[in-house]
C-alpha cells in the first residue's frame, strides 16, 4: 500500500505568497486574500497530492471530464462556488475586461457600483456601463500596455461615493500580449470625507486663530513703541488685548473639549436631575449679558420634572443653546426653556430672533460653521458650541434637533430618553 503523501505544508506556503501577493499588488482586503489564497493553496496541494501518489495524473480538462472524469469535474465545481461566494462576499467591486473592452467577470459589489441592482455585467462593453472617462481610461490605459493604472472615481447613484480604482492587465499564456483587465475598486468615501474634514478644521481654526493673534500683536508693537507716560493709550488698548487673549483661551478650551467628546474620553455619569434648578443655574449665570440687551429668560421648566442626565453635562448644553439664543435674539426679545415629556424627554430653548435660512439648518451642528461670521466674532462665538451639545446628546443616547422659521425665531430640542429606557444602556 502506498502512503499518500502530507502535502499541508504546500497549501500553507502557497496560501502565503498568494495573500501577500493579493493584499500588496492588489490591495485587497486581509479576510478576501486569505480566503482566497486559501482556496488557491489548497486546490494546488491537491493537485500535488495526485501527482505524488499517481505520475499518470492530468490536471483536468475539458477533454478528461468528457472521458467520465467524475471526480474531478465535482472538485472544479466546487471550487469555482467557493470562489464565486468569496468574490460576493467581497466589499471591493471587481470588474474583469476583455481586450475589446468587454466585460467577461464581476461581482455584486461592482454590480451596486454601476446601479445594478440585480443581473450580470458579463457581454456588455464598459462604454455601455458608464461615461466615466476616468474609468474607461483606466482600463484602456492598461490593455495599451501600461503596467498598472490607479485613479480616484467619483459616482453619485447612492449619494456622492469615492472610489479609488487599481486596473492591471491580465496575460496570456506565452506572456507576449494583454488579454485583457482587471479593474478592483476600493470604497475610500469615509476615509475621503474625513480628509475634508479634516482639512477644513485646520483651516478653520488657523483662520480663528490669526484673528485675534495679529490684533494682540498690533496693539503690544503700539504699546512697545508709545512711550510709557502715555497711560492714555495704555488704557484703551489693554482691555483689547486682554479681550482677544480671552477669545484665544475659549477657542482653545472649546477644541479641546470637543476633541476629548469626540474621541470618548468623556464619562457620561448619568444620574436623576431635576430639570429645573439645572436651567435656573444657567439663566442666573447668563442674567447679566440677557440684561445688557434688554432680553427676557423664561425658565418655563415643571419643578417636578426629573430627566436621567450628567447634571455637569445637561448644565453645559443648555448654557451653549441659551447664549446662542441671547446673542442672535433682538432687542428686548424673550428665550424660553421649557420641557415636553413623552417618549422621550425633550428639553427646548425658543428665542424670538430673526430665525434662520433653511439651507443653513443641515450644517449648523458642524465644527465653525456659521451664519454670520463676522456677528459671531463680534459677540465672542467660537463656532463650536452647536457641535459640542451635539455630540454631548449622543452621549446621553440623544439628539438634538432645531427648527426654524424666518422672522419668526428658532427653536433648539435636546431629545433625551426617558430614564427607564436610558438607565441601563448608559451605565453598561
Amino acid at each position: 500500500m502506498v502512503e499518500r503523501p502530507n502535502t499541508w505544508w504546500l497549501a500553507a506556503f502557497t496560501a502565503l505568497i498568494a495573500a501577500t501577493i493579493l493584499i500588496l499588488y492588489f490591495n485587497i482586503s486581509a479576510v478576501a486574500a486569505a480566503i482566497l489564497s486559501l482556496v488557491v493553496g489548497y486546490f494546488l496541494a491537491r493537485i500535488s497530492a495526485r501527482k505524488q501518489a499517481d505520475p499518470a495524473y492530468q490536471f483536468p480538462s475539458r477533454d478528461n471530464q468528457e472521458k467520465g472524469n467524475v471526480e474531478t469535474t465535482e472538485e472544479i465545481f466546487a471550487l469555482r462556488k467557493l470562489f464565486e461566494a468569496t468574490l460576493s462576499g467581497m466589499r471591493e467591486g471587481l470588474l474583469v475586461v476583455d481586450s475589446d473592452m468587454r466585460v467577461v467577470a464581476s461581482n455584486p459589489a461592482a454590480h451596486r457600483l454601476f446601479n445594478l441592482a440585480a443581473g450580470k455585467l458579463e457581454s456588455q462593453r464598459l462604454t455601455e456601463l458608464t461615461r466615466n472617462p476616468h474609468i474607461y481610461t483606466a482600463f484602456l490605459e492598461v490593455l495599451k500596455g501600461k503596467v498598472q493604472s490607479r485613479v480616484k472615481v467619483e459616482t453619485h447613484h447612492w449619494g456622492r461615493q469615492v472610489f479609488d480604482l487599481l486596473v492591471v492587465p491580465l496575460g496570456s499564456s506565452d506572456g507576449e500580449k494583454t488579454q485583457g483587465a482587471i479593474g478592483v475598486f476600493f470604497d475610500i468615501t469615509r476615509l475621503d470625507k474625513l480628509e475634508r474634514v479634516r482639512q477644513e478644521f485646520l483651516s478653520n481654526v488657523s483662520h480663528e486663530l490669526r484673528t485675534p493673534l495679529t490684533v494682540i500683536l498690533a496693539f503690544v508693537e503700539t504699546l512697545e513703541y508709545s512711550t510709557l507716560d502715555d497711560l492714555e493709550n495704555s488704557r484703551r488698548f489693554l482691555p483689547i488685548i486682554r479681550r482677544n487673549a480671552v477669545r484665544m483661551h475659549h477657542l482653545i478650551d472649546d477644541i479641546l473639549e470637543l476633541s476629548a467628546i469626540e474621541a470618548g474620553s468623556v464619562k457620561v455619569e448619568a444620574e436623576d436631575t431635576e430639570l429645573y434648578p439645572v436651567v435656573n443655574d444657567v439663566v442666573t449665570s447668563l442674567a447679566a449679558k440677557a440684561s445688557s440687551r434688554g432680553i427676557i429668560v423664561n425658565n418655563c421648566v415643571d419643578p417636578e420634572v426629573v430627566v436621567f442626565a450628567d447634571t455637569r453635562r445637561l448644565e453645559q448644553m443648555l448654557t451653549n443653546l441659551v447664549d446662542n439664543a441671547i446673542k442672535f435674539n433682538r432687542e428686548g426679545g424673550t428665550v424660553t426653556i421649557r420641557c415636553e415629556n413623552g417618549a422621550r424627554t425633550r428639553i427646548l430653548v425658543q428665542d424670538t430672533g430673526d430665525g434662520i435660512p433653511a439651507h443653513h439648518l443641515e450644517r449648523l451642528f458642524e465644527r465653525f460653521y456659521r451664519i454670520d461670521r463676522a456677528r459671531s466674532r463680534e459677540m465672542g462665538g467660537t463656532g463650536l458650541g452647536l457641535a459640542i451639545v451635539k455630540h454631548l446628546a449622543l452621549a446621553h443616547l440623544g439628539e438634538v434637533n432645531v427648527e426654524s422659521k424666518l422672522g419668526e425665531g428658532t427653536v433648539f430640542a435636546i431629545d433625551i430618553p426617558r430614564p427607564e429606557t436610558q438607565r441601563v444602556s448608559v451605565k453598561s
